[in-house]
Formats: structure tokens, C-alpha cells, sequence
């Protein structure tokens, strides 16, 4: 059963989301609330019903049921949680309703599709329950969906795939991109784990930096002035002692000035995400490096699904702008 909740969970990262925000409930019988529309994709609506039945959102509840309690509702807390993440649930099939649409444009095999449910469904039976059906669909009843919703729900997840392979099929990573990504992370391909032992101070600016370098310059003591400015909580109150670590461990920029200072040598102001560094090198290993020839089929292979899913989140982005979606007017149905 964990499995099944694995892979339940799993899919909200797989695939991508937009924001969302809905209505106001007027209807308050259960069956006009399961009628009520929560979102508009294009001509298409979904409902409360096909929210609240969604088998991420059962399994969501369920666990705060475990927490909180059959009156989990009645804590606001848990209440304004919960609509967070029917929001983050909505998203998801909001954008599963765009897929489906192009699964159709894109003229996706259904019976392909069909069979490979067969055998998810069997696979999760023989794993989870040993081949025993009824135990599955009596766990599935615990879970508060029924055999046909889930199917659904893996059906839907099986399509969204083969959209993805079908939009991204002639992605390539050419020697070009292999070579960017080499340079970009040229300490991830040493010939050997190579270390180094420094120092730093981190600042925000590249003025705070030179002053900083004027003082050490000046004879202060290192460890003195990094308790003093240094914004790097991992290293300030150890007098910016960094320890003995690999090259692969820092971003580019810090790696490649300690590369260039000898032992004992203290850097000019070096710029990168976090800031600016000042650098003192206490030891070092010799570091060299691969030849690009030699990995770069392997960093093809590494990076191909990163691309792809950069070419299909630029794809559905794109999608999403060119469909008409309306949430906010059904905010209040949510819940």
C-alpha cells in the first residue's frame, strides 16, 4: 500500500502546475456541492465532486484524518492547509485537462495507453497484495476512492507521459551543449576527488569585500575580522574555516579562485550566487581534469531528461497561455 501512496504523491511533482483560486457556493446540498464547478479548462469544467475524489487529495485527507481527527475541518489551521493544497490538486488537473485535450491533437495510441494500465494495475496487485485483488480493492476502499477513479487517475498520468515523449522525441543534446555543460561544471569531472582546506568571509557587496581585504591586508587577524562580517553561518563563528573539502563541493566561481592562489594567499573580492568571498588557502590537492572526449557521450545521457522536461514545461506553459482558464470566480467552492 505504501507503494500505491508512493506513487499517488509522487505524480504532483511530475507534472507541471499553474495557480489557481476559485468561487462562491450558493447550492448547499451534498449533491449540488459535488456539482459545483471549481474550474473552467476551455469548454470543459471540473468539478467539487472530481476534486474531492481525486486519489492525491483522499490520500492528503486521510493522513490528516490520522493527525487531526474525523473533525479536522473544524481547526483553521488545518483548514487553511488544506485549501493550499486542494489549490496545488486543482492545478494539476487543471493542466491534465490540457494534456488530455492534445493527447487527442497529437493522435496518442489509446490502446497503447490501455494496455500499459492493465499492466500498472496488475504490477501494483502482485507487488502490494500478492495478487490479491480483493485486498486491493479493499485498501483502495480505505483510501475513499473507488477501482474506477484510480484507474482514471493512472490512465490520466500514462497519457500526460506520452504527450511528454511525443512533444519531446527529437530533443538532442549536441556536442555544443554537452560542452557548456562540461565548462559549467568542470569540477564534477576531476580526474580524482581533489580537496582543498581555506577560509572565507562572505559579504553582500563588492564594496564590503575590498574593505574587508583592506583590513587583512592591514595585518588583521583572519578569523577575527570573519567573526565580525562574515554572513556564511556554516563558517562565521569557526573564524570562516571552511575544513578540508572537494573542489565538486563549491560553485564555480569560489573553485576556480582557489585554483589560482597558492597556499596561504588571500583572494581579491570573488563574485557568486551567495555573494562576495575572500578567500585565504591554507592546502591544496593539485586538481585536473578529464578530457571533454571522454564524458561527453555520458553528458549527453545525463542531461537529455533535463532538457526535456525544459522543452515540455516551455510547451505546456505555452498551452496554458493559449487556453482559457477561469478559477477565481470559483474560489468559495473549494471548499
Amino acid at each position: 500500500m505504501k507503494n500505491i501512496k508512493k506513487l499517488v504523491a509522487s505524480t504532483l511533482i511530475s507534472i507541471l502546475a499553474m495557480s489557481a483560486v476559485g468561487c462562491s457556493m450558493i447550492e448547499k446540498t451534498p449533491e449540488a456541492i459535488n456539482k459545483s464547478v471549481v474550474a473552467k479548462v476551455g469548454n470543459e469544467k471540473i468539478t467539487r465532486g472530481e476534486l474531492d475524489t481525486n486519489p492525491m487529495l483522499t490520500e492528503q485527507i486521510s493522513k490528516i484524518k490520522q493527525q487531526y481527527g474525523e473533525n479536522y475541518d473544524k481547526n483553521t489551521e488545518v483548514k487553511d492547509q488544506l485549501l493550499q493544497y486542494k489549490k496545488q490538486v486543482l492545478d494539476q488537473m487543471i493542466t491534465e485537462k490540457i494534456l488530455l485535450s492534445k493527447a487527442k491533437e497529437l493522435k496518442v495510441d489509446e490502446s497503447k495507453i490501455n494496455e500499459e494500465l492493465t499492466k500498472t494495475i496488475d504490477n501494483i496487485i502482485k507487488q502490494n497484495f500478492n495478487g490479491d485483488k480483493a485486498k486491493y480493492s479493499e485498501e483502495i476502499k480505505k483510501m475513499g476512492v473507488d477501482e474506477n477513479t484510480l484507474k482514471e487517475f493512472y490512465k490520466t498520468q500514462l497519457i500526460a507521459n506520452e504527450v511528454q515523449k511525443t512533444v519531446t522525441k527529437d530533443v538532442k543534446i549536441d556536442d555544443a551543449k554537452a560542452l557548456k555543460y562540461y565548462n559549467d561544471n568542470i569540477y564534477s569531472f576531476t580526474e580524482k576527488p581533489s580537496k582543498f582546506h581555506a577560509w572565507h568571509i562572505l559579504v553582500k557587496t563588492e564594496e564590503e569585500a575590498k574593505k574587508v581585504k583592506e583590513r587583512l591586508n592591514k595585518g588583521e587577524d583572519f578569523a577575527k575580522v570573519a567573526k565580525e562580517v562574515s554572513t556564511d553561518p556554516g563558517s562565521k563563528e569557526s573564524g570562516g574555516d571552511l575544513g578540508s573539502v572537494e573542489y565538486s563541493q563549491f560553485v564555480k566561481p569560489f573553485s576556480d579562485a582557489v585554483v589560482k592562489l597558492n597556499k596561504g594567499e588571500i583572494s581579491d573580492p570573488v563574485n557568486s550566487k551567495f555573494g562576495y568571498h575572500i578567500i585565504k588557502v591554507i592546502d591544496k590537492d593539485p586538481v585536473s581534469f578529464k578530457k571533454f572526449d571522454t564524458v561527453k557521450e555520458q553528458i549527453k545521457k545525463d542531461t537529455l531528461a533535463e532538457e526535456q522536461q525544459k522543452v515540455f514545461t516551455e510547451k505546456v506553459n505555452q498551452w496554458k497561455k493559449d487556453t482559457k482558464i477561469e478559477t477565481e470566480k470559483y474560489e468559495k467552492n473549494i471548499l
